[in-house]
């Protein structure tokens, strides 16, 4: 759990912040038995990001809730439409939350608002994967370069966080039904979270920023998630990563054989040139 170190930075979180926690928190108290670890990685000052695995649209509450209790409130990108629902839409921009416009004019926003955050002292939250992982069995696949630009332009660390448990109930993509319940509350399951040790990007650091640098950046923040996450389950990761690009591009191409071989692996059919911090 965290520590006294935390104290003077939970000064930090204001009243729109606290005000999600107060809504956010009894309910998760009720639905889950947590089982947190790695504060000592949370940096105690400074900026610096976190990058996430994402498997239930539960995630962003499990992670929040853990990160709110380390002490060092985290801003995460989301996406835009979600700052126009009503009461929710408060709350994000008072707690000044990072709107995402994808494929607009307005995409650069957000990798924008991410460098002035942490170069505040702030952290800031990548769901790396930019949407929930489409791997069949849960596993992180293929992560977007975003987290990985905003790092080497800051030299702030990443610290990369794995998460296990909230698909239980809330399960990914389900449509409802008998035996594919969108929610399931009961019985209490136990939710998993660890922070690791900053990734070690000094590889990479002072180089030119390139499509090449970027993709070799993320692939080492996906390592060190994925590690983690073995750790929690109690098994191993597949050799290769569930590479959402390639799946997409096998399935245009309407054969079956193409979009197994292809989904799972190198990136290479992964965009390297996107600028958007979620992406």
């Amino acid at each position: 759990m965290p520590g006294s170190s935390t104290r003077a930075a939970r000064r930090k979180y204001g009243f729109w912040y606290r005000l999600a926690a107060l809504i956010a928190k009894p309910p998760l108290f009720v639905l889950t038995k947590r089982d947190w670890s790695g504060y000592e990685n949370i940096p105690a000052e400074g900026g610096f990001l976190t990058a996430i695995n994402h498997n239930s649209y539960l995630d962003p509450l499990v992670y929040g809730h853990f990160q709110y209790d380390s002490g060092r409130p985290a801003r995460f990108l989301a996406k835009a439409g979600v700052f126009k629902l009503p009461v929710i839409k408060q709350i994000l921009h008072g707690a000044r939350m990072i709107p995402v416009y994808r494929g607009s004019t307005d995409a650069t926003q957000a990798f924008r608002a991410a460098i002035d955050a942490v170069d505040s002292g702030e952290c800031v939250a990548f769901y790396i994967e930019g949407t929930l992982t489409r791997d069949p069995d849960l596993w992180p696949m293929t992560g977007k370069t975003g987290a990985a630009r905003v790092a080497l332009t800051t030299g702030a660390p990443v610290i990369p966080v794995a998460q296990w448990g909230a698909h239980e109930i809330m399960p990914r993509y389900a449509k409802g039904g008998k035996g594919n319940r969108r929610f399931k509350p009961f019985p209490r399951k136990t939710v998993k979270v660890v922070a690791g040790p900053a990734v070690d990007l000094d590889r990479w650091r002072g180089q030119e920023i390139t499509s090449t640098v970027l993709r070799e950046a993320t692939d080492a923040i996906m390592d060190g998630i994925t590690a983690l996450l073995e750790e929690l389950r109690g098994e191993k990761a597949p050799a290769e990563r569930f590479d959402m690009a390639k799946s997409r591009a096998a399935t245009r191409g309407g054969t079956d054989d193409a979009a197994e071989s292809g989904s799972r692996g190198g990136s290479d059919g992964q965009k390297e040139n996107e600028k958007e911090p979620a992406e």
